[in-house]
């Protein structure tokens, strides 16, 4: 038997939008078989900018517990999976800081060869989705890394909508992420693990 895909889920969420999507992912990827690590960026606001929005304050104190991303949990991986709240249509600074660090790995040629997807959010409808994600694909251009998308390869992302990545819409934090969005996130990482596996086995052949 093969090892088992070792997935990293790189993630960064203020509120918790991000979080509840990141676990969803995990419980499909954990059932294809993977090794799954969650590892949520480290906070780069100060303390009084979280202290005044009484959600992001409890919501950084929960989630105190999760590692942070390091360059070995990358170099580990054999896919990953990227998660940004949208920021103006782009990615949050504290995903873009660790993805930032990672240039000895990639002047290493360590980012390579690995599977790559993403997943996102917005306080509103189309606020930015599928820019934020297409930004953080150009990333993975620059790896040489495997994008896999969801596409519309399941009848759950016509429910989900959006073919770039599980992506919600939280109307400012009054739509909870619901059973559609955490179907899409558990079939993405289904997807993910099943094509890091194949693509483990045709490296190692």
């Amino acid at each position: 038997m093969p090892d088992p895909v070792k997935l990293a889920i790189v993630y960064y969420s203020s509120t918790g939008t991000g979080t509840e999507i990141a676990k969803a992912v995990a419980a499909g990827a954990e059932k294809a078989g993977a090794e799954v690590r969650i590892l949520k960026a480290a906070e780069l606001a100060p303390q009084a900018a979280i202290d005044r929005n009484p959600v992001w304050a409890a919501h950084h104190d929960d989630t105190a517990h999760l590692p942070a991303p390091t360059l070995d949990d990358m170099e580990w991986a054999d896919a990953v999976i990227f998660g940004s709240p949208t920021r103006f249509g782009n990615v949050a600074a504290q995903l873009k800081q660790f993805i930032d660090s990672l240039s000895p790995l990639w002047v290493a040629g360590k980012l390579s060869n690995k599977v790559y997807s993403g997943f996102t959010s917005t306080a509103t409808l189309h606020g930015g989705q599928e820019s934020t994600l297409l930004a953080l694909y150009n990333t993975i251009h620059h790896f040489g890394g495997v994008i896999v998308p969801p596409g519309y390869t399941d009848a759950v992302k016509f429910a989900d909508g959006n073919p770039y990545g599980t992506s919600h819409f939280d109307a400012q934090g009054t739509i909870p992420v619901g059973e559609e969005t955490r179907a899409s996130a558990r079939y993405q990482g289904e997807r993910v693990v099943r094509f890091a596996k194949a693509l483990k086995l045709g490296l190692d052949a």
